[in-house]
């Protein structure tokens, strides 16, 4: 006769008793065919009721351990094509997963923020007026496109900030541009030839090939990419950054920027995708216009994130579509679920409408400024000034480093990153072979400035 000792008190004896025929039935004690006691027999000899007993018999016989026969009783079910895992067994798949990258003292291609640099306290205080007042909302499903809230909140910022007038139902919400640009190969199409600049950001590429569209580099010079290199490469949907390329930190002047519209005007298939890539963190001077707002053809989709300017790991960022394309979109794609929470959406919509993002955007602009001429000036006095050349445009959150030096490269950044020091030289943002040596990226947001005097003794030892 079966017997087992209930000693836990904090599970409920069903579960318990469970348990124990389960690991019996799984470890052979109980054979295959094997019958169960009856629940009353069963119960008088454990000390426990007939209901404690059906309940653990029917957790096992839902689950396959056991079956009943009618009037007969309970029998151990034939388990011999299930392969027993003990409590001891460890799983290990060949999963190939990305390196882990190393920990580094500096990381100069870094893009995070400093955690006391983000609004906790703000947003904390919004975060819990939504869960206090828009419970119903939270609760409900999202548009497509995003809560009309936050698009609203975005079309006013963007008509105060970038001098945009927009409807708020020409803006689609997503979480993170890399999803946004999943949705624009679909809307357009994958069978177009989709321009980067070269150099570029290296994961569109791999974005619009996993898509199936064809990519297509176009160099560029010092005003930005030319009509005659988009002719060349014959694009037809060109990704661009006018106002801050990354990693070059060009910023395209007026008569390049109509001439890029005139190209595009020329047939009806050609689109231009603007990414306004931090232009809120222009330290001097005035911003320039966005290449939206000078459109008049219908040409320009505009995107942009909140990753520079709050946080990256908030992913939410937007694209404001042409009139015809949003009308297209919401005909062909309103079928797709918005990506980012009803709370965080609700949140941010408060937290820009409010006036909060401004003040933000205005102590983060004023903090990077210092923090830009700090690192500078600590460049300046260190050894390695004679051997640098540095080239900037006062915009952005990085610049260029040239390093007077015939050393390769990849030598150099693989010398540095044995010393804990992470940097990325501009040859790596080339999709082709025509990279410009010695040019090195700086991207100095959350650089740890304490620690760079030391940092610029290294790289001279190494020239």
């Amino acid at each position: 006769m079966l017997t087992y000792v209930f000693k836990n008190n904090t599970v409920p004896m069903y579960e318990q008793l469970y348990e124990y025929l389960k690991n019996d039935i799984t470890n052979g004690v109980l054979k295959t065919d094997a019958k169960l006691p009856s629940k009353r027999t069963f119960a008088r000899n454990n000390g426990i009721s007939t209901i404690t007993v059906q309940n653990a018999y029917n957790q096992l016989q839902s689950e396959g351990y056991i079956y009943s026969v009618s009037k007969k009783g309970y029998y151990v079910a034939n388990l011999s094509g299930i392969r027993k895992l003990h409590s001891d067994t460890k799983i290990s798949l060949d999963i190939k997963l990305p390196p882990v990258a190393k920990a580094c003292e500096i990381n100069f291609s870094s893009n995070d923020i400093k955690p006391e640099n983000f609004p906790f306290s703000v947003w904390s205080k919004l975060s819990r007026e939504v869960m206090s007042q828009k419970s119903r909302e939270v609760l409900t499903p999202s548009p497509t496109g995003g809560i009309h809230e936050l698009r609203e909140a975005i079309a006013e910022h963007l008509k105060a900030f970038r001098g945009m007038l927009i409807d708020p139902n020409q803006i689609v919400v997503g979480a993170g541009t890399e999803y946004l640009y999943g949705l624009l190969i679909q809307l357009l199409g994958s069978n177009r030839n989709y321009c980067i600049e070269n150099p570029g950001y290296k994961k569109l590429k791999s974005i619009y090939s996993q898509y199936g569209a064809n990519c297509v580099f176009a160099d560029i010079d010092r005003k930005g990419v030319t009509v005659e290199e988009l002719n060349r490469v014959k694009a037809q949907i060109v990704h661009i950054s006018p106002n801050h390329h990354f990693p070059t930190g060009i910023t395209m002047p007026a008569d390049r920027r109509y001439e890029i519209l005139g190209w595009a005007n020329e047939t009806s298939d050609r689109y231009i995708i603007e990414d306004d890539y931090d232009s809120e963190f222009r330290l001097s001077g005035k911003i320039h216009p966005t290449l939206f707002s000078i459109d008049g053809c219908e040409k320009v989709i505009y995107m942009n994130t909140f990753s520079k300017t709050l946080t990256p790991t908030i992913r939410i960022s937007y694209m404001v579509l042409p009139i015809e394309l949003a009308n297209r979109f919401y005909r062909e794609l309103a079928f797709y679920s918005c990506t980012v929470s009803n709370f965080e959406q609700y949140t941010l919509s408060l937290f820009i409408s409010r006036g909060y993002f401004e003040k933000h955007i205005n102590r983060m602009r004023l903090y990077y400024m210092r923090k830009r001429r700090e690192v500078i000036d600590l460049l300046n006095r260190s050894s390695l000034n004679n051997r640098v050349e540095l080239i900037e445009n006062e915009s952005g959150l990085h610049f260029l480093m040239k390093l007077k030096t015939d050393i390769d490269d990849e030598k150099i950044k693989k010398e540095l990153l044995a010393r804990k020091i992470k940097i990325s030289p501009l040859s790596d943002y080339y999709m082709t072979d025509t990279a410009v040596p010695h040019n090195f990226v700086i991207n100095y947001s959350s650089l740890d400035t304490q620690k760079l005097s030391k940092v610029f003794e290294t790289i001279s030892s190494l020239l």
